[in-house]
């Protein structure tokens, strides 16, 4: 029984891996992507004057993992855009969620129950796209196991790390908002994915591909589907890096923010802005009382 068990799972992981993400996946995907454009402040004002800017910004969170792997592997940028179907369906999406008449189209995908299940489609490209991306880069630098990570780490998180271009687009610059420096889940679950499919690609980690690729989009699904629904900004790699990271480093890793890479306001609402802000008001009380002074002198 254990035996037909092992057969069917692996069967089941085969099949899995074998699904076709194009349409029904990558509409999911491209759903979910421009629903975090519209969430960004003033995307929606852009919009309305700078409809092109808009498509921009919009087809980076789609493809923007493309264009930095792309990068990474000196290949052209505007490769991936040379599929058409992906394209229009993706300008179609920012279309609808920007343009669709009494937001009727945006409503439907924000509702909750159907918001989830968008969301857990999206985590099966990003999964899928790391493994893809592991394993073109694989094809260009056998041994090279920190090509293969970055490779797979950009393709299942590319859009946040290159986030800061995107802002730019919209006329926005916050460096501090910089995702290397204030890793959210999906980005550190892609890094850690790319390491485990980079063990896979080289036979350290005796598994098999479709096997990972099952079992790992099974807890990215998981996760991104509890914390949406909770509406939690944790991450569940919290409670491992608190015990690792400070023997490791000295310090958890990314102590000094919040866990919500689309927040970050919430990184000032700590001690540090209270303090600041003290220093800041004694110099204007100090100035204040040094022109009375100069005034009482002059009269």
């Amino acid at each position: 029984m254990e035996l037909l068990s092992a057969l069917s799972l692996g069967e089941l992981a085969l099949s899995f891996s074998r699904v076709p993400l194009f349409p029904v996946f990558d509409l999911s995907y491209f759903i979910v992507s421009i629903l975090y454009l519209k969430y960004e402040p003033g995307a929606v004002e852009l919009s309305r004057r700078h409809p092109m800017a808009s498509w921009l910004c919009a087809m980076l969170h789609c493809f923007g993992s493309y264009i930095l792997a792309d990068l990474l592997l000196g290949e052209p940028l505007v490769d991936y855009f040379s599929n058409n179907s992906s394209i229009l369906l993706a300008s179609a999406v920012w279309y609808l969620i920007f343009f669709c008449p009494l937001d009727l189209f945006y409503k439907c995908v924000c509702f909750l129950p159907v918001k989830l299940i968008f969301v857990a489609m999206k985590e099966v490209v990003r999964v899928r796209k790391i493994a893809v991306g592991i394993h073109h880069a694989h094809h260009h630098y056998h041994h090279g196991w920190f090509v293969m990570i970055a490779t797979g780490w950009v393709k299942g998180s590319g859009v946040a790390l290159m986030s800061n271009f995107e802002q730019l687009l919209r006329g926005v610059w916050k460096p501090e908002t910089n995702e290397i420096l204030h890793m959210s889940f999906p980005t550190k679950a892609s890094l850690y994915g790319a390491i485990l499919f980079t063990l896979q690609q080289t036979r350290w980690l005796p598994v098999s591909k479709a096997s990972l690729i099952f079992i790992f989009t099974m807890f990215m699904v998981s996760c991104k589907v509890f914390l949406m629904a909770t509406h939690s900004h944790s991450s569940p790699f919290d409670v491992l890096e608190g015990y690792i990271c400070p023997v490791l480093f000295g310090s958890a890793w990314g102590s000094d923010h919040h866990h919500d890479n689309h927040g970050g306001s919430q990184g000032g609402t700590g001690p540090g802005p209270s303090h600041s802000a003290l220093p800041t008001k004694s110099k204007e009380e100090l100035s204040e009382g040094s022109r009375k002074k100069k005034t009482k002198k002059a009269d």
